[in-house]
């Protein structure tokens, strides 16, 4: 899931930009409120520029399964290893998050994608030039996008970092296409069960009576436990409902995705409301899930395996994706929790993360090939 949360719906993204922003205007005038956004943005900017001889900041749309799609590439040395970003939602984009992510490009080549039905790919053809929105078409998607990774760098294998719903698909690459891949890591991994485990359906409707919010309680009764009986709006608002109700993860949205995305230098005050469409855009490929299992679908792995989870993540618990784990039969495996985290793990600590990268993942590329 993620704002990385699968589905987090544009309402409640409203209400913590508003909260954001509210908390701006209590130090800031408010008609100097657009002032201080550009003077903040303009210092990001210059955190972001890369000047190393080796270096590589690009930005560009390229063809990816018959649409123009958006990709960036950043690192301060060529000859670093390739690690490919793919973002949650489906339609959150993480290129919001590079301020978290710049002490990461100094260890890394950084690769980012806008999937279809997202952020500025969803702003270049507009809804209705999206194409198909169905996961296969996104799985695909992905593939094609390692390919091209691959040849406009110049390496054989990519890291493969799965955010939350981008999980979903880089488990189902990284399991099919080791020849692609050096290794897998998924932060708030999201397991799919064939609909077994209802618990989480349980647990978010407890929350959502013990907070009084009856209405959404009653929405989330009504669906059921079983998400294959679910539409894709059912979906969106179970999954908006979920991450309301997480406190770890609200708070996140708070301190890490509102206020990522307001500063952004890359992303122009139109952008924002794309941002926010590109959830609902995207919902459409939720139902599509609902009946994987990642179990029957094969736990053995050729490459080196990683998941890194918060310790509170309520939206993509970690005792789901440890259970996943357990199972897996992979060259190196390690299963990470980051305390004090929920969901967005990986960018409520980059530094712990950036540790993660440098300890574990990038010494087990040194025995194979890049």
């Amino acid at each position: 899931m993620t704002y990385a949360v699968i589905g987090f719906a544009p309402l409640e993204t409203r209400v913590l930009i508003a909260a954001a922003l509210t908390a701006t205007a209590a130090a800031t005038p408010v008609a100097g409120l657009l002032v201080h956004r550009a003077a903040v943005r303009s210092g990001r900017a210059r955190a972001l520029r890369i000047d190393t001889e080796r270096g590589v900041d690009e930005s560009y749309f390229t063809p990816i399964g018959g649409l123009d799609q958006w990709i960036s590439v950043r690192g301060e040395d060529r000859a670093n290893p390739v690690v490919l970003e793919l973002h949650g939602g489906p339609g959150s984009s993480n290129s919001v998050l590079a301020n978290l992510s710049r002490d990461w490009e100094r260890h890394v080549t950084l690769v980012r994608w806008d999937m279809r039905g997202t952020g500025k790919t969803l702003r270049r053809s507009g809804a209705h030039g999206q194409g198909e929105l169905t996961f296969d078409r996104l799985l695909r998607d992905a593939v094609e996008v390692v390919e091209h990774v691959r040849a406009r760098l110049g390496v054989h294998r990519v890291v493969l970092l799965g955010c939350s719903f981008g999980s979903a698909l880089g488990l189902r690459i990284a399991r099919s296409r080791p020849d692609l891949v050096s290794a897998y890591v998924g932060t708030d991994q999201k397991i799919f069960d064939g609909g077994r485990d209802t618990s989480d359906h349980g647990a978010a409707l407890e929350r959502l009576e013990r907070a009084g919010k009856k209405k959404e309680a009653a929405a989330v009764r009504e669906m059921g436990p079983d998400p294959r009986a679910w539409s894709a709006e059912q979906f969106a608002h179970f999954n908006r409902f979920a991450a309301a109700t997480d406190p770890h993860t609200f708070a996140a949205m708070k301190s890490v995705v509102t206020k990522s995305l307001w500063y952004s230098p890359l992303h122009s005050l139109p952008e924002l409301a794309t941002f926010f469409r590109s959830f609902l855009v995207s919902a459409a490929v939720l139902p599509d899930t609902a009946a994987f299992d990642d179990h029957a679908d094969g736990t053995r792995f050729e490459v080196p395996f990683f998941l890194v989870q918060g310790a509170h993540d309520l939206v993509n618990t970690p005792a789901r994706a440890r259970a996943f784990f357990d199972r897996v039969q992979a060259p190196v495996k390690r299963f990470t929790l980051i305390e004090d985290a929920g969901h967005f793990a990986a960018y409520r600590h980059p530094a712990r993360f950036l540790d993660l990268l440098r300890t574990d993942v990038l010494p087990a590329l040194a025995t194979g090939p890049r």
